[in-house]
């Protein structure tokens, strides 16, 4: 026996209902996680950032006042001169040669791959890291650095739009 119409639409609004709350609850949370890494076969520091994709696609969109998809080349040049201008790292105040690899996308999430060509971080580099922070207030940004060759322990680094940039031990 069919379900009666008014049943029917009681159940399609509250499956609506808890899909979008759950979706809403899903990303009160806004988070990026780079790993910093030196390639002992290459002697370049490694780079990988991941932030999610929808936050990356609401800024771009917030800062060119249209609609973004990063799979076409013109608009991920727009999100690596972003990242460039939010990401980097110095020593005695230069700028430190960071290059862009590439990038992957999945439904979820961004992934860049940077690299600092034959370059190990030294101790007293500065980390400078304000990606999404300047525009969602509540970004978190976690930075894992691996052990260095000089024997310094690996660590993380939390950043947020109160805390953007730290220096190395």
């Amino acid at each position: 026996m069919p379900m009666p119409v008014s049943r029917l639409l009681r159940a399609t609004v509250a499956a609506a209902l808890l899909c979008l709350g759950a979706a809403g609850h899903a990303h009160n949370y806004h988070m990026g996680i780079a790993d910093i890494s030196l390639n002992a076969r290459t002697g370049s520091t490694e780079v990988v950032h991941t932030y999610t994709a929808h936050d990356v696609e609401a800024l771009l969109t917030n800062l060119y006042q249209r609609q973004f998809d990063l799979g076409r080349e013109e608009d991920q040049q727009a999100f690596r001169r972003y990242l460039d201008q939010q990401f980097h790292l110095s020593v005695n105040g230069r700028r430190l040669p960071l290059q862009w690899v590439g990038m992957q996308l999945r439904s979820d999430t961004v992934t860049v791959f940077q690299e600092i060509e034959k370059t190990a971080l030294p101790a007293g580099a500065v980390l400078h890291n304000a990606v999404l922070s300047d525009f969602l207030p509540t970004q978190t940004n976690t930075v894992n650095i691996g052990a260095a060759s000089d024997g310094r322990a690996a660590l993380t680094l939390i950043f947020n739009s109160q805390k953007n940039e730290q220096t190395l031990p």
